[in-house]
């Protein structure tokens, strides 16, 4: 048994949404128990009715308006918070979550803590691609900046993930710049080019935004405030394209037939970029696995979270990465 905490308060839905999915997690995988945390009045009936639950009873929540180390250290019985200190106390060997990202970003280094040689976790994201194999994408927003060094551990991590999550022998890394050239990028860019050629043989060289949805590389690494541009990016242009479809739609009846034979192909493209069936982005460097869910989040993709922060524990990939970064440092 594997027990996976799930803060049942976070999120832009209700409370129903997230321990809708979590029966439908703890249907789907027998081996699997879960701390629910947040108010008493929403946890307690749940997990009375719900076998292999336990309630973490909290009396505040942090909301995503608020200022996260602000929240994170004025709300100490908050669920964020609570749910941290569980996997530190060892109640849980996991945490899900789909609130505030900088809240639990705060919360998970402060209770949970660092592996010990990491200098600033990260957030990673297994980005699908035209090639058939995904690409884990990191920073997407832990790190407005990040020095060289600070890329390199990046890269140790995202091969680590690569390695025991997507299951590829020997990940690729590239650099995400504006230019595949060396003598592309910013002054950061070209120094951490310097420091990856550096760091091993599976550094690729500089890729371009546009490779990382052609899955071209195994793993690229950028700056937290360049990667949660990026990915915002995709987000906007996916809702940009739909909706042009259904505008388009309205006014043909040709293409109102068309869209109506593609639905089911883009909703399948959809849901791959929208990560529902990953449940969310992986905060790596962290002693223990945290997975940060969207906060417009689904029944299905609270259910998904929850179980790949159960596989992740299973994987041992937080003793794994630390394994790695001595071995590969």
């Amino acid at each position: 048994m594997v027990t996976v905490c799930v803060d049942a308060m976070g999120g832009d839905e209700s409370s129903d949404v997230v321990l809708e999915g979590i029966h439908q997690a703890l249907v789907s995988d027998p081996e699997l128990q879960v701390l629910v945390a947040g108010l008493p009045e929403v946890v307690e009936p749940f997990c009375a009715t719900h076998a292999r639950t336990q309630p973490l009873v909290c009396t505040q929540t942090i909301s995503m308006e608020e200022h996260p180390a602000t929240a994170v250290r004025t709300k100490r019985d908050s669920s964020i918070v609570c749910s941290c200190r569980a996997v530190k106390d060892g109640r849980a060997q996991g945490f899900f979550s789909a609130g505030s990202t900088g809240a639990i970003f705060t919360a998970a280094t402060l209770e949970i803590g660092r592996i010990r040689t990491i200098k600033r976790p990260a957030i990673a994201y297994a980005v699908p691609g035209l090639s058939g194999k995904k690409t884990v994408f990191l920073d997407l927003g832990a790190n407005a900046d990040a020095r060289p060094a600070t890329l390199v551990q990046f890269a140790y991590m995202g091969r680590a993930y690569a390695r025991n999550i997507l299951h590829v022998k020997d990940p690729s890394v590239a650099l995400l710049s504006n230019g595949t050239e060396p003598t592309k990028g910013s002054e950061a860019v070209i120094a951490a080019h310097k420091a990856l050629v550096e760091a091993g043989p599976w550094f690729s060289g500089n890729c371009e935004s546009s490779d990382i949805l052609a899955g071209k590389v195994d793993v690229v690494v950028t700056d937290g405030f360049t990667g949660n541009v990026v990915l915002k990016m995709i987000e906007g242009t996916v809702k940009y394209l739909y909706t042009q479809l259904k505008g388009q739609a309205a006014q043909n009846i040709g293409y109102a037939v068309g869209l109506s034979l593609a639905k089911g192909a883009l909703k399948r493209i959809a849901v791959d970029l929208s990560g529902e069936e990953q449940g969310g982005a992986m905060l790596l460097g962290l002693k223990a696995p945290v997975l940060i869910g969207h906060g417009s989040t689904s029944v299905a993709a609270i259910k998904h979270g929850t179980l790949a922060c159960a596989h992740a524990i299973r994987s041992n990939l937080a003793s794994k990465i630390a394994s790695d970064l001595v071995r590969e440092s």
